[in-house]
């Protein structure tokens, strides 16, 4: 199953493997308290909430690490 911009951040952060990717990609983000809120949303639902610049986190970002994410997921 590939990841997508519609899947819960807390997917992506139940996975070891995908966790490294997410905070190589987005330093720290997955120890950032805003993730504890953020679990349940979409990548494309934290795209459009103020948060997201202040994370650094863009479209072209997060499709850069899925993408690199899923080149070794299964």
């Amino acid at each position: 199953m590939a990841y997508t911009l519609d899947t819960p951040l807390g997917t992506l952060l139940d996975n070891p493997q995908v966790k490294k990717v997410l905070d190589d990609h987005f330093p720290g983000i997955s120890e950032n308290p805003v993730m504890g809120m953020a679990k349940g949303l979409t990548i494309n639902m934290v795209l459009s909430m103020p948060f997201a610049d202040d994370l650094g986190i863009t479209k072209e970002k997060a499709q850069k690490m899925l993408d690199e994410v899923n080149k070794f997921v299964p």
